[in-house]
């Protein structure tokens, strides 16, 4: 066999055991069988890439416990094997498999904190887009502000999580025990975002949610202020959206103003 043909059976290994063909192509001794040395770097692999799950989800893993994050994380080598050339990227269907299998799926705050956990790691790796600032608004003529439209810094991302993931990343942060998320009423609307090394996220009214959406779907100024008409009247609507504008943009949130 030569070294390509020998790579892709070992390869085919690690991801899925089926050691027949690979079993013929590695020596044993006396002491270590072929099959035992083949182990070996099996689970080496996969420990890799459990360290790799728990540098993302450290919440997740305190919720867990250090037994139960192990099942979790084989079961999800299994369910989702590593197709990326980077281990970066090894967690990102974390979320989808946490809600969708068992026992992980009958606690829905497992999927919400590994939803919240990968977003602030797309948030600290995103690009440095350039950030607009509020100098910029004053030359933009007053005939272009209908049509504005506005590009998000690549580094925000909107979620709405209906368990308190936030509070319990927080006290995890500060070393204080972790404590089992509680659920609101209703999901609430949450955003994460960085400014130069940092990584923040907060909460939003309804209003500001539904107006960030709207930006963020490539909405004008002119269609953001006819849909905060349903929280704010007529008069002030535009004074309303240019405040909201204003906070995300001092906030480093908006990258570009596209207008004509």
């Amino acid at each position: 066999m030569n070294l390509l043909g020998l790579q892709t059976v070992f390869q085919d290994y690690l991801l899925s055991p089926a050691k027949t063909t690979i079993l013929t192509q590695v020596a044993g001794t006396a002491k270590i069988g072929a099959e035992t040395r083949l182990g070996i770097y099996a689970e080496a692999y996969r420990l890799r890439l459990i360290e790799a799950l728990d540098t993302d989800f450290p919440v997740l893993h305190a919720l867990l416990g250090d037994d139960e994050f192990d099942r979790m994380a084989r079961a999800y080598i299994d369910a989702y094997p590593s197709r990326h050339f980077s281990v970066r990227w090894f967690g990102q269907h974390l979320s989808d498999f946490l809600r969708a299998a068992l026992p992980y799926c009958e606690h829905p705050a497992l999927g919400e904190t590994a939803a919240f956990e990968w977003t602030m790691t797309l948030a600290f790796d995103a690009t440095d887009d350039p950030l607009v600032a509020l100098d910029d608004m004053a030359v933009v003529p007053a005939a272009s502000w209908p049509g504005l439209r506005f590009t998000p810094h690549a580094s925000l991302h909107r979620l709405d999580l209906r368990w308190n993931v936030p509070a319990v990343w927080k006290a995890h942060s500060a070393g204080d025990d972790v404590s089992a998320p509680a659920e609101s009423d209703s999901p609430v609307a949450w955003i994460v975002w960085r400014q130069d090394l940092t990584t923040y996220f907060r909460s939003l009214a309804v209003d500001e949610a539904w107006a960030l959406d709207a930006l963020i779907a490539g909405q004008t100024f002119a269609d953001i202020c006819q849909g905060l008409c349903e929280w704010s009247d007529a008069q002030h609507v535009a004074a309303h959206a240019a405040g909201l504008l204003r906070s995300w943009i001092g906030d480093g949130m908006i990258s570009r103003i596209n207008f004509h």
